[in-house]
């Protein structure tokens, strides 16, 4: 998933212009942890170096909620906890639109019926504004197990950024971190995605398709993917020391030499359809590779394609890129997936964008075919074994977030669009919980009917203590049961 143009476009329009590894089991199946990450499930935008969109925390469950909301004047679409339980949130800002990061006391502030507004921007304890660039710093991140955030800016520079007290106990963010990149991103290109490997090595990709691996020296060793290969979403390193980045034609997994430089293990060529679909950001998958499993979290390896008239859900076993099966999915719903798959043990969910509402897209995506279509949702279960695949739900619940599924509680998490399907700015938004064991809607409560409510596919957080903060076009819902 990648939404840089399209928030900015909506922000526009807004204001009128190495280790050994071990894997958390859960009933579901184990999701992988990585040392070099904060907690499991909290330490990316997709909850986990593996991307699994699945976290070993409950949500706010099926009661009746409590709303409020932290008014960033900014989109935020990665919102992350460190162990220490402060978030850390990387926004884009609706003046400028310059990539700022915010810490935020999940328990305290926002404005609504949880508590009146504090700290020093608009709700966040503390604000650290970052280069921006040709990405405007891009909207990936991760926090490290020294609960920093750690981004690339417009500059090209790996920063990791830090927070503490200063003497009269108010919070600050700090640059704790800085490791020069440039010469190692092409001019006018910038990083879409970066994650760290099981070994510390940060892993990153960039829009023209070069991916990086920086050791602990700073040392950046890059190899570029096949021309004219664009990668416009995230990527994921897995247990076993790989590395998996979609381009907006083919899957690769790649893994380091002896010397640290990346090597392609395999590619595999995916049906990218004819055009760029509504609802899509790009003309190829809209998915961020997802490792999943039922030994270490990540046997497998999936994205969803972008075929003309029906997607699949392609599913590969990592290391050699075996393809496991194509399984058609979203056969209720649109045609289209710009969300990464949810992916456990031998399960994976699939939720549509299509026709999705984005007011622009990024730069040089060219125009979709056709140039509209309703947003009628749409959600798919697919679970795999050895000899293949099978669907074993579908619904047609219009998801408006990437959803996230709780192995503690059992209950996929999501925001759902609300009104028609020909969609208008009239339309509301409510916080949806799914059973994932049979696709059926438990519960689903109206948000506050404003633009604070609009959640753009952005990716929740559930929080150790069962909240969910959920980022809008205007800063982050906090969401308790």
């Amino acid at each position: 998933m990648r939404i840089v143009g399209a928030i900015v476009g909506t922000l526009l329009l807004t204001v009128g212009f190495a280790g050994a590894s071990s894997a958390t089991t859960t009933p579901w199946g184990p999701i992988a942890d990585n040392p070099n990450l904060g907690p499991t499930g909290t330490a990316t935008m997709h909850g986990d170096a593996a991307s699994s969109d699945a976290t070993p925390f409950a949500g706010p469950g099926t009661g009746n909620i409590a709303v409020s909301v932290y008014p960033l004047a900014s989109a935020c679409p990665t919102v992350l906890q460190g162990s220490d339980g402060l978030v850390v949130a990387l926004c884009t800002a609706i003046l400028g639109q310059t990539p700022t990061v915010h810490l935020i006391d999940p328990t305290v502030g926002g404005v609504g019926s949880l508590g009146s507004s504090t700290g020093s921007s608009g709700g966040s304890l503390a604000s650290f504004p970052l280069t921006k660039g040709t990405l405007l710093g891009g909207v990936y991140a991760f926090v490290d197990n020294a609960n920093r955030l750690v981004a690339v800016d417009g500059n090209g520079h790996l920063v990791r950024i830090g927070h503490s007290r200063t003497n009269n106990g108010e919070w600050q963010l700090t640059k704790d971190a800085d490791t020069d990149l440039s010469s190692a991103i092409p001019a006018g290109d910038g990083v879409t995605g970066l994650t760290p490997g099981i070994d510390g090595t940060v892993w990153f990709a960039t829009a023209a398709g070069v991916v990086g691996a920086v050791d602990a020296q700073g040392v950046a060793q890059t190899v570029a993917l096949g021309a004219g290969e664009q990668v416009q979403n995230s990527i994921s390193t897995s247990p076993a020391g790989r590395t998996a980045v979609a381009t907006t034609h083919a899957l690769y997994e790649l893994a380091a030499d002896a010397s640290g430089r990346p090597q392609v293990l395999w590619r595999a060529e995916y049906d990218r359809g004819p055009g760029r679909k509504p609802g899509m950001l790009s003309w190829g998958t809209g998915s961020t590779p997802t490792y999943f499993g039922p030994g270490n979290g990540a046997e497998y390896l999936t994205i969803v394609d972008n075929a003309d008239k029906q997607v699949h859900a392609l599913v590969f076993r990592s290391g050699s890129g075996a393809q496991v099966c194509s399984q058609p999915v979203l056969t209720k719903g649109g045609p289209g997936s710009e969300n990464s798959p949810v992916g456990i043990g031998r399960t994976i969910v699939v939720a549509s964008t299509y026709g999705y509402p984005y007011p622009t897209v990024p730069e040089g995506a060219g125009s979709s075919e056709p140039l509209i279509a309703p947003f009628t949702g749409g959600m798919t279960r697919v679970d795999v074994d050895d000899t293949g695949c099978h669907t074993v739900w579908e619904n047609t619940v219009r998801s408006a977030a990437v959803p996230r599924l709780s192995t503690a509680d059992g209950k996929l998490y999501t925001t759902t669009r609300v009104g028609l399907d020909l969609t208008t700015p009239l339309d509301g938004f409510a916080y949806t919980v799914i059973d994932p064991g049979n696709g059926n809607v438990v519960t689903s409560q109206p948000l506050p009917p404003t633009i604070a409510s609009d959640t753009l596919q952005m990716a929740p957080l559930l929080t150790p203590d069962g909240r969910m903060l959920q980022g809008t076009l205007t800063g982050i819902l906090r969401i308790t049961g």
